[in-house]
């Protein structure tokens, strides 16, 4: 940035001393008043033809840093989509474990129910067994 106030500060200069360079000119020049204008004229060209060259390079240095900043967005969108995806990466592994993990107590859950229910039916069985036997026997 510092380059480009450098260079517009320059050109400014440039244009004062082009002006002040031109009144000398004219106030102390021993040439007639035509050749004094032609003079002038061909020196106000030559100060176009300049300025027409310091435009041009201003714009490819412009040019120069809009590459550079898009080139700078560029990757800070590219990290941001890297960053976001480990975080989907980090999610789904946490939701994965977790499913798993809820899918292994159920499994646990069921195998108890089924051991209670193996247990109650042995016991009303033995029940119903002893029950039998003692009003037969009776």
């Amino acid at each position: 940035m510092s380059d480009n106030e450098s260079g517009a500060s320059g050109f400014g200069w440039f244009l004062a001393g082009l002006g002040v360079g031109a009144l000398v000119g004219v106030l102390y020049a021993p040439k007639s008043g035509k050749e004094t204008r032609e003079d002038l004229v061909s020196g106000a060209l030559d100060a176009k033809e300049r300025a027409a060259v310091l435009a041009q390079r201003g714009a490819e240095v412009a040019g120069q840093y809009a590459d550079q900043g898009k080139q700078a967005v560029n990757e800070y969108v590219e990290q941001g989509k890297q960053v976001a995806g480990d975080y989907v990466d980090k999610g789904r592994e946490y939701y994965d474990k977790g499913r798993s993990q809820w899918t292994e107590y159920v499994e646990k859950g069921k195998h108890l129910v089924n051991e209670q229910q193996e247990k109650v039916s042995a016991a009303v069985d033995a029940g119903k067994d002893a029950y039998v036997n003692t009003t037969t026997v009776s």
